[in-house]
């Protein structure tokens, strides 16, 4: 039978099913330390590792990529409930997913392409990679400058909180320079500070009520984090506030907003997507006030959901084509690599039986170099004509999937042994 082939299996711990604290807690160790512990495993041929602060994704080359991993999940303690496993397929197709911004928190962002460009070069610089992960994770990047080159899937927010991004700067026209508190840090809290670092403001400043997880945002995102008892005063050199907590109650009322504008001559505009509301509506009274809350958001997102959906759907359109042509380039990489060996098995032949032949007739006439190599054409030519229709079956064959053939011609001229 023909040999398998190694293939890419991938492990994600990412925001889809883990918290920031988990993703931190998933793997110890910088990635250089990752790729040196996972390369040295037994059977993986090649590895990369992808670590931002919403994902932490492993891919290995393997004969048996996803048992590997989930042997080394267990060695790491990692629970299974935060991992996804993917074969082959899975993790091309996550790849290209991920390089046009279709996985991360605010579709479309463009952030994760520099990440994937600077953590494939690490590898490379470890020498953990070779043609199995160069050859994806090269059409991931270019896959992901087509998309943003032809559809605007970069251009428009989903989410809540990027849509109440959207919703400051239509108000103020510009958010550049600015100084802004995001209050809340669970999911909504960071697609916010996400959205707004994109805007270039002036500073971020993020609280919650645990003071931790601000901390854990801030360090990831490089802002900075206040503990939730200085929020009141940090209103008063705010430009702009948006708030996004779990709380039950009002978090701030009029006579907060009151202090905090005293004496004040810049405005302050305040957008509470908390639901229940976190802001006292009565702030909205304060002179140099404007409070939005998630209503405001209704026109904005929906109008941005319809128009980044159509582009969702044709990148969508992309990523199959381009999955296609990448599951070929792989399937004739098994074609060549059994190709390879029956061309160095029929190369040894021809060899030995040029030399029988010249020995032969050395030993009645002398041989030129003439001679010499018409024999040596004459031999290549005849190894060449005759596997000319089998290299193009084999390769037909596998871009097909038809890997009954690629046994056949295995066992044909038993290049098994050649392994």
């Amino acid at each position: 039978m023909f040999a398998s082939m190694s293939e890419i299996a991938s492990m994600l711990v990412t925001h889809r099913k883990a918290s920031i604290d988990e993703i931190e807690r998933a793997w110890h160790g910088d990635v250089q330390t990752l790729l040196k512990w996972v390369g040295s495993l037994e059977r993986v041929e090649e590895c990369a590792v992808l670590k931002t602060c919403n994902r932490v994704e492993i891919y290995v080359v393997s004969t048996r990529g996803e048992k590997v991993l989930f042997d080394l999940a267990k060695k790491a303690r990692v629970s299974s409930r935060i991992i996804d496993f993917h074969d082959h397929d899975e993790s091309l197709l996550h790849l290209l997913r991920l390089a046009s911004g279709l996985e991360s928190m605010i579709i479309g962002e463009d952030q994760i392409l520099g990440q994937m460009k600077e953590l494939v070069a690490m590898a490379a610089k470890a020498g953990t990679t070779g043609w199995m992960l160069d050859t994806a994770f090269k059409k991931a990047i270019a896959v992901g400058k087509r998309v943003r080159k032809e559809t605007q899937i970069n251009e428009r927010s989903v989410s809540v909180g990027s849509a109440a991004v959207d919703l400051a700067q239509e108000i103020l026209g510009d958010l550049r320079g600015l100084s802004v508190l995001v209050i809340g840090t669970g999911e909504t809290g960071e697609l916010i500070s996400r959205a707004l670092l994109a805007r270039d403001i002036g500073s971020l400043v993020v609280t919650n009520r645990t003071y931790s997880k601000a901390q854990c945002l801030a360090e990831c995102l490089g802002a900075k984090a206040v503990p939730f008892e200085e929020m009141k005063d940090r209103l008063k050199t705010a430009d702009v506030v948006i708030s996004a907590t779990s709380a039950p109650h009002y978090i701030l009322l009029k006579e907060d907003i009151e202090t905090a504008m005293a004496g004040r001559e810049d405005k302050l505009l305040i957008i509470d997507i908390a639901n229940p509301r976190d802001v006292d509506e009565a702030a909205a009274e304060v002179a140099g006030v404007q409070l939005h809350n998630i209503d405001s958001l209704k026109n904005i997102s929906s109008e941005n959901m319809l128009l980044r959906m159509a582009e969702a759907n044709r990148v969508e359109v992309i990523i199959a084509e381009e999955m296609q042509l990448l599951k070929a380039k792989y399937k004739r990489k098994q074609a060549e690599d059994l190709l390879a060996r029956l061309y160095s098995k029929a190369e040894v032949i021809k060899d030995q039986e040029v030399k029988r032949a010249m020995n032969k007739l050395s030993a009645r006439h002398t041989l030129g170099e003439i001679e010499q190599q018409v024999l040596q054409d004459m031999s290549h030519s005849i190894v060449n004509k005759l596997f000319s229709e089998p290299t193009k079956t084999l390769k037909r064959a596998a871009e097909q999937g038809d890997t009954e053939v690629l046994n056949v011609m295995s066992e044909l001229f038993r290049l098994e042994e050649n392994i």
